[in-house]
């Protein structure tokens, strides 16, 4: 079973989805219908889940809350279930290391990686990433700096950035 609660945010309605044991598997902006559409279809037909609408744990709850008040490190100690291919996972939980306020390019990410020549591989795994803001697909960038595709839109892209950027390091 999994439990879907929308909180608010300074930057429009989040959908957090749950398993059984608390876990987070899906944070979307709640406005992505289309994105949490597709995420849902393959959850549900894999593991054959189900889905209510319902209340979170206040741990996630709080956990973003913090977030948003400027604790940037609230969000690492949410218990998540990373539901991708091996690369997808890795891919991710490398993003999950990136400090807040700190931005890298495709390519970049990749030799980070230690895999030089996947930054377009790289790229679809950010894309498919079911976990906005745990998993921080935002702080990935143009190789010049500029910001490109985000799922819940540039300008939410760049508002976090700035909301990290200002709270980065304190």
């Amino acid at each position: 079973m999994l439990t879907r609660e929308i909180v608010d945010t300074p930057i429009g309605g989040l959908a957090l989805i749950a398993d059984e044991a608390g876990a987070l598997r899906m944070v979307e902006f709640a406005d992505c219908l289309d994105r949490i559409e597709r995420w849902l279809k393959r959850a549900l037909n894999r593991h054959g889940s189900s889905l209510r609408d319902g209340r979170v744990s206040e741990t996630l709850r709080a956990g973003f809350a913090a977030y948003f008040a400027g604790n940037l490190s609230a969000l690492d100690a949410m218990p998540v279930k990373l539901g991708g291919t091996t690369f997808q996972n890795e891919v991710w939980t490398a993003l999950r290391r990136i400090e807040p306020g700190r931005t890298f390019g495709y390519g970049a990410f990749a030799e980070r990686l230690g895999r030089p020549q996947s930054a377009r591989a790289v790229g679809h795994a950010n894309g498919a990433n079911p976990l906005a803001i745990v998993v921080p697909c935002h702080r990935l960038v143009g190789a010049d700096g500029d910001l490109t595709n985000y799922g819940g839109g540039i300008e939410r892209k760049r508002w976090l950035l700035d909301h990290e950027g200002r709270y980065a390091g304190r």
